[in-house]
């Protein structure tokens, strides 16, 4: 539902002061804090677009600890428009081979300007799992301590499962380095979805790579193993 709010402006001249206009009306309409605008539009070149208005009441960036308002036709639309993007939406690990971790990578793109920047979530609907509904298990790293919320050293060939590292821009803190893994949160378990990326700034193009890993033991069992993982990006106001 849009609102559409139409404003107008009164000039009134005295020579003995200043007079401010709160209403104008008659027997047949009644208008408070009246404010006309006297100009708008988009002026234009080969070179830029500028949008203009005059005669706006109180234009402009308010902020506070708890608020951040943007006031006046000039932010009707934002100057970077929200985007979201995958680089790659299947990862074909192909054929593994016990105690040999595969990987693969996507990369993640996000564009924001909102006043508040933005996150993106991700989740599993269920561990790799195979038609007989064997599972490979989300990795507990070498430490046995890795969880979803949790990240740690994933480095050792016999430490078996699935899971993920991130690098680039706006990526949790948890993600030392490349050798730093987490699980995906499991809807099957009611696990809420963790934040992949986040900021409270707006910027244009922000990326992260992503790196999926999966490592199988001798007792495996055979089958083609498959899950989805769903990101959900979203624009913070």
């Amino acid at each position: 539902m849009f609102l559409i709010v139409f404003v107008f402006t009164f000039f009134s001249l005295a020579i003995t002061g200043a007079v401010a206009q709160g209403v104008i009306e008659s027997p047949n309409y009644r208008i408070q804090f009246p404010n006309l605008n006297s100009g708008a539009g988009i002026p234009s070149s080969t070179n830029f677009a500028l949008d203009s208005t005059l005669g706006q009441t109180g234009p402009g960036q308010f902020s506070s600890a708890g608020y951040l308002v943007k006031s006046g036709f000039q932010y009707i639309h934002s100057i970077i428009p929200f985007s979201f993007a995958i680089s790659k939406i299947a990862i074909p690990f192909g054929t593994l081979t016990p105690q040999t971790p595969a990987t693969d990578t996507s990369t993640l793109t996000v564009s924001s300007g909102g006043a508040k920047g933005y996150q993106v979530t991700a989740r599993e609907n269920h561990p790799l799992q195979n038609n007989a509904s064997d599972t490979i298990p989300d990795t507990l790293c070498d430490a046995g301590t890795c969880s979803q919320t949790a990240a740690a050293v994933w480095s050792q060939n016999t430490t078996y499962g699935f899971g993920y590292n991130m690098s680039g821009n706006d990526i949790p803190a948890a993600f030392t380095d490349a050798t730093y893994f987490k699980q995906f949160a499991d809807a099957s378990s009611a696990e809420s979805a963790q934040i992949v990326m986040s900021s409270a700034n707006v910027g244009r193009a922000r990326q992260s790579t992503i790196k999926y890993k999966v490592n199988v033991s001798t007792v495996q069992p055979a089958g083609t193993y498959k899950n989805i993982i769903t990101f959900t990006a979203t624009p913070s106001y």
